[in-house]
Parts: structure tokens; C-alpha cells; sequence
């Protein structure tokens, strides 16, 4: 079973859900896991140390190693202790999985600042400082001559990749992600650090009444999610960096992101496109104009 040995991962939202299962996965294959999760409520409210200590409780009763983290992914100087923590406590970080998450859902005339703000500060300003300041330690490591084999698994979601009515902010976020994994890959690869997403369909608190009808499915079992997380953090996956990977019950799949069309439009004068033809370029290319129609043949 364990393939992480003398790995230290942190995990955020790691007492409840998802997050949990990731940890009792990463323990299990030996890793030593820091549980951050402040405990708060689905909407970021409240707030207590239970859900992590509980998860820690939990892996140390089955041998393993953790410790539990209550600082918040908002809070600069919370995310900073954290990673402190992580390195003085055992002396050294190799990985981190960017799971917290909160839900403030509603259609955006409905919206309220306030709401669009807190979702956005724990998604996608909450990966960010991890991931800040896991980097900022990496690259001090390699500066200072020690060899680094790192990771970054972050979070998305089918919302922020195709988008869900009544979750502007939460697709927001996630689509932000996706793109914040691309750069941090590009980033730190040079520093010996891998970085990937995962994309997991799964029954959680935060999924619950979107997925209500298959609530005992045992396919949105939120466990089926982090055998890949643990994969990806593992010594094997070194080579993978800047991909995100879907998790659908028992299929795994590849995303391919934003990618342009094969075909073009070609403006007339072979120079800028005139506003005339502006219509008949965008019809052409969504299919709704013959090719013959739409002036000269595309490349591509």
C-alpha cells in the first residue's frame, strides 16, 4: 500500500467530504498529512476544530500521521502559519491539495456582494495563498541547493468548466482555478514542482442538493476521487504537470480546456475584418452558413 512515504501533504478543507477522504488516502499510503479545516459551515459561517481533529483522530488510530489545522485559507497570516506548521512539525513539504470550498448559490440578479466575495475569497484567493506560500518554501529549497519534488493538486469543478445556473460565483472561482493551475505550472516547473487539478462528480455537503436523486449512488462516493490525488502527489506522476483530470464514478478522463476551432474565417481584403462581415463570419463558423456562402475558403 504505501507509495508516499517521507511525503508531507497538506490538505485544506480536510475534515469533511471530499478533503477527509483525501486524507485518510494519503495516511494510508504513508504520507504525513496536515489537516487544515476551520470547521465552518457549508456557507463559511461558525466555525471550531472538531472536523479536523476529528479526521486526525482517525488516521492515528490506523497508524498513521497527521496533524490538525484550524487556521482559515482567507487569512494571509492563517495560510503563512500553515505552512510553517507543516515544515517545523515534520520537517519538510512536498505536497498540497487545495480542497476548501464554501457555497453561497444564487442566480446573479440575486447575487449579493457580499456573497460573490466570500465564495471567491475561499476558492480562488484561498488557493492562491496555499499556494503562495508553498511555493514561496519551495523555491527558497531549491535556491538554497536542496532538491525539490513537489506538488500542487487543486481544485475544480463541471461548474467551472462548463458553468451551472445559480452558481456564478462558485463557477467563477473554479474556472479561475483551472487557469491558476496552467500558470503555477508553467511557473514551477523549473523549481522541480508539479501542478494539476482534479475535476471530482461526487455527493459532498456543498453538492448535495444539486445531486440529491443519486445521494446513495455509491459512484458519487466522494472517496472514488482520491486515489488520484494521491497518484498525483505520488513520485510517479513527476512527469504530469498542468492537466486537469475528471473523476466520474469508475471513469477517469482527460480535459482539454479551452482550445480554438480548426477552421477560420478569413477577412476579404486579406487584412481586417469589415463590420459587414462580421455577420456572416460568426454564422459560417457555428455552422449556420454554407462554406460557399462565407467567403473565401478557411484554413485549418
Amino acid at each position: 500500500m504505501p507509495a508516499l512515504d517521507g511525503r508531507v501533504i497538506v490538505v485544506t478543507g480536510g475534515g469533511r467530504g471530499l478533503g477527509r477522504a483525501h486524507c485518510l488516502e494519503l495516511a494510508a499510503r504513508g504520507a504525513a498529512v496536515v489537516v487544515n479545516d476551520p470547521g465552518v459551515g457549508l456557507d463559511g459561517s461558525g466555525g471550531g476544530g472538531g472536523p479536523a481533529a476529528d479526521v486526525v483522530a482517525e488516521i492515528e488510530q490506523a497508524g498513521g500521521k497527521a496533524m490538525a489545522h484550524t487556521g482559515s485559507v482567507t487569512a494571509w497570516d492563517d495560510v503563512a502559519d500553515l505552512i510553517e506548521t507543516a515544515v517545523s512539525t515534520f520537517g519538510t513539504l512536498t505536497g498540497v491539495v487545495n480542497n476548501a470550498g464554501i457555497v453561497r448559490d444564487a442566480m446573479i440578479t440575486s447575487m449579493s456582494e457580499a456573497d460573490w466575495d466570500a465564495v471567491i475569497a475561499v476558492h480562488l484567493k484561498g488557493t492562491f495563498a496555499v499556494t503562495k506560500h508553498a511555493c514561496d518554501y519551495w523555491r527558497a529549497e531549491a535556491k538554497a541547493g536542496n532538491p525539490i519534488d513537489a506538488r500542487i493538486v487543486n481544485t475544480v469543478s463541471g461548474a467551472g468548466l462548463w458553468g451551472n445556473i445559480g452558481q456564478s460565483s462558485y463557477s467563477a472561482a473554479k474556472g479561475a482555478i483551472a487557469s491558476l493551475t496552467l500558470v503555477t505550472a508553467m511557473e514551477m516547473r523549473r523549481y522541480g514542482v508539479a501542478v494539476n487539478a482534479i475535476s471530482p462528480l461526487a455527493v459532498t455537503r456543498m453538492s448535495a442538493d444539486v445531486f440529491a436523486d443519486r445521494a446513495s449512488d455509491p459512484a458519487m462516493d466522494p472517496a472514488r476521487s482520491s486515489a488520484v490525488v494521491a497518484w498525483l502527489q505520488s513520485a510517479e506522476a513527476s512527469w504530469l504537470t498542468g492537466q486537469i483530470l475528471r473523476i466520474n464514478g469508475h471513469k477517469l478522463s482527460r480535459i482539454e480546456g479551452f482550445t480554438e476551432a480548426p477552421h477560420c474565417y478569413h477577412a476579404k481584403d486579406g487584412q481586417n475584418l469589415d463590420f459587414s462581415e462580421v455577420g456572416q463570419a460568426v454564422s459560417w463558423l457555428w455552422g449556420a452558413l454554407p462554406r460557399g456562402l462565407a467567403g473565401p475558403l478557411p484554413i485549418g
